[in-house]
């Protein structure tokens, strides 16, 4: 079963609050989300191996430790996804980006892939899949279901909140996947919607309706 990491570093727990809040104005919410992402970057990057190299200082020679060239790769889910990726390569700037649009079919209420967009080394790399709400977990797993018929198999999902109904579907559907969240939440109501959440993480970032 994927693992399930709560980051819940006073900085992340304190800039979450001010996203909850309704008072927030637009420039505000993009803001904190993207310092969020920032910081939530750090945790989900923790175990990235290392190697040794030399370094000669203005003194010595000294024994340090680099990235192992582990090459990775960001996949917001459109359009509230997008709100989190810069956030992430203020830490990750050799990161390539690519992206999965999806939106709900009314009748079915399924997710349905509209466009796609990859690296061409996608396989090859270490992907993060990004969207700042796991409410029922359709999307979630719709994308990683993208990537996955695309013989990807290193994946991570990051998110600002999640309903645990959301955790435990994407857990069921993608066992090998691990979660990273800010915050699991109370439930999802009847209309889908994070309970306490932050409302439609979408329409504070950009302003819409």
């Amino acid at each position: 079963m994927g693992r399930v990491f709560v980051c819940d570093h006073p900085l992340i727990q304190h800039k979450l609050t001010f996203i909850r809040d309704e008072a927030t104005r637009t420039k505000d919410f993009r803001e904190l989300v993207d310092e969020v992402a920032t910081l939530m970057a750090y945790e989900i990057t923790r175990e990235i191996p290392l190697e040794n190299i030399s370094v000669k200082t203005p003194v010595a020679t000294a024994e340090c430790k680099i990235i192992s060239g582990r090459m990775l790769g960001l996949i917001p889910i459109l359009r509230a996804g997008l709100g989190m990726v810069d956030g992430v390569l203020k830490l990750l700037p050799a990161a390539k980006v690519g992206h999965v649009g999806l939106y709900r079919d009314p009748e079915t209420l399924q997710p349905v892939e509209y466009y796609t967009k990859l690296p061409t080394d996608v396989t090859e790399r270490e992907l993060i899949v990004i969207d700042p709400m796991l409410a029922t977990g359709g999307s979630a797993n719709a994308a990683i279901d993208v990537l996955k018929r695309r013989n990807c198999t290193q994946i991570k999902l990051m998110c600002l909140i999640a309903a645990p109904e959301g955790v435990k579907a994407v857990q069921e559907a993608h066992p090998d996947v691990d979660i990273y969240v800010a915050a699991i939440d109370d439930y999802l109501d009847e209309h889908g919607y994070i309970i306490p959440g932050l409302g439609d993480a979408g329409d504070r970032l950009f302003g819409t309706k």
